[in-house]
């Protein structure tokens, strides 16, 4: 699914840009700092992509479906810029990654094509191509530290990449080839961001790595009792405290990596929010050591069991994939009985997809397109009716929802998230000030009148849940009994 954004506007010396994002939160984190980068040149964030003068796509290739979408948008650009040659034409992410040169002879067009290593060395490329070069940086790269430019989509919530890379080699991914070795940032760069971005009045963090569990194995650093003096959950530690930060998210974890002292790490400290999204990929043993995952479905169970003994309420959300080669019917319904013990708030399914350079596009058993299409529609009614008797639980109970913005369909509503995770919906009705905290609640002690003025996009509301559905739920902002 492509996410298309024009960000925050600046008077323009050199023109608008447009982003389009496909793909994960990654390549969202990126292409805040990527626009960040045009800003500062003088770049104005244009109104929509066929009249701006510059035209970025951060692609995805962990799909051929988002892939294949890639080349569709450039098509149709690279129609444009045969008509107007002062169009700046870039594309970056994993697609620029993997097909580097090839992308140039397939669509001479292109301006810039830049792998996501090369994501802060924006600047510098465009203006290679300002001098007339046709740029292709796909080369491996030290990522330079550069938390200054990025333009954040969201005034509340902001990604704060931790680790970028992954050393897995699953026999289906191609993110380690496109994405590169891991590396870490330093605890004190990660905290200076964060500490930046409380300062702007953003309320959550969301920590990013393809692989955050992975945080730290290259920093150097051994403690007295002999262990890694940098791991995901030293660094959680040492960010909590940052003033102004309520809620602390990260993602994305992986189950070999994810360990007891983090999951009491996550107990104990109180921004800690209750959601883990842990990968599962598949719930039969012999198929995911042909992944090469690296561990067994009992050892997922257990982390699950440890979560909920620490943490019962907390969101479980997972990725699966159906139709892995060879991956026989009764190997599929062990997947499907595995989501239905569980009981997940939520999983992001897909069928398998061949992927260039990986060993199992090569494999035999190759399944069909009948099949995929079959089993994902069956585990997709799956997931939703296990992820709507898991919204069950709320209905009735008072959650606190920060909230993030207007409900773009219905503007009479603020939208935000409970500390789970779930999308709330409420109605901006008029309600006293003291029912909320955040930045809202200073305004109210100074004087502002009461009612849907005290809330805001940064507000912690306590929302009475009225209704449930499958992955959203609506309520009621709840007055708390005021003291006397």
């Amino acid at each position: 699914m492509a996410e298309t954004g024009a960000m925050s506007a600046t008077t323009p010396t050199k023109g608008s840009y447009w982003i389009t994002t496909f793909g994960c939160q990654m390549n969202k984190a990126d292409s805040e700092r990527m626009a960040g980068i045009l800003e500062a040149m003088g770049y104005a964030a244009g109104s929509d992509e066929h009249s701006a003068d510059l035209v970025l796509y951060n692609t995805c290739t962990i799909r051929d479906n988002a892939e294949q979408k890639v080349y569709s948008y450039l098509g149709r650009q690279a129609q444009r810029k045969r008509i107007n040659p002062h169009l700046t034409l870039v594309v970056a992410g994993c697609v620029a990654q993997q097909e580097g040169a090839a992308l140039l002879r397939r669509v001479p067009e292109l301006d810039l094509v830049m792998g996501p290593q090369h994501a802060n060395r924006l600047g510098t490329l465009l203006e290679q191509v300002a001098s007339g070069q046709q740029v292709v940086a796909t080369d491996d790269h030290h990522i330079l530290e550069d938390i200054t430019t990025a333009r954040r989509d969201s005034a509340v919530c902001g990604w704060v990449n931790v680790i970028y890379g992954c050393n897995e080699r699953c026999t289906y991914c191609v993110v380690p080839a496109v994405r590169g070795q891991e590396q870490s940032r330093t605890p004190q760069a990660i905290r200076q961001e964060i500490e930046g971005l409380a300062a702007q009045g953003f309320k959550e963090i969301t920590l990013l790595g393809q692989n955050i569990d992975a945080y730290g194995r290259d920093l150097p650093g051994i403690t007295p009792e002999g262990r890694r003096q940098h791991t995901l959950t030293d660094l959680l530690h040492a960010v909590h405290d940052v003033g102004g930060i309520e809620r602390i998210r990260f993602a994305t974890s992986h189950p070999r990596y994810f360990t007891e002292r983090l999951i009491d790490a996550c107990a104990a400290l109180p921004k800690l929010c209750e959601h883990f999204h842990i990968p599962f990929q598949s719930g039969d043993d012999d198929v995911l050591k042909a992944m090469a995952r690296g561990y067994t479905v009992e050892r997922y169970r257990r982390i699950l069991e440890r979560i909920r003994e620490r943490m019962p309420d907390a969101a479980i959300s997972a990725d699966v994939i159906v139709a892995f080669p060879g991956e026989t019917d009764a190997q599929f319904r062990r997947t499907l009985a595995l989501i239905e013990e569980i009981g997940f708030d939520q999983v992001n399914t897909a069928a398998y997809s061949p992927r260039p350079g990986t060993p199992a596009a090569d494999w035999p058993g190759q399944l069909s397109e009948t099949v995929k299409v079959d089993r994902l529609q069956e585990i997709n009614a799956l997931v939703e009716t296990t992820a709507r008797a898991r919204s069950m639980r709320y209905l009735g109970r008072t959650e606190e929802v920060l909230v993030e913005a207007r409900n773009p369909r219905h503007p009479d509503q603020w939208m935000g998230r409970t500390r789970t995770n779930r999308l709330t919906f409420f109605p901006a009705a008029t309600f006293p000030a003291a029912a909320v905290s955040g930045p809202a609640a200073a305004a109210a002690q100074q004087g502002a009148e009461p009612g849907d003025g005290a809330i805001q996009p940064g507000s912690l509301v306590p929302v009475r849940i009225e209704s449930v559905r499958a992955f959203s739920l609506s309520g009621l902002p709840r007055v708390p009994a005021l003291s006397r």
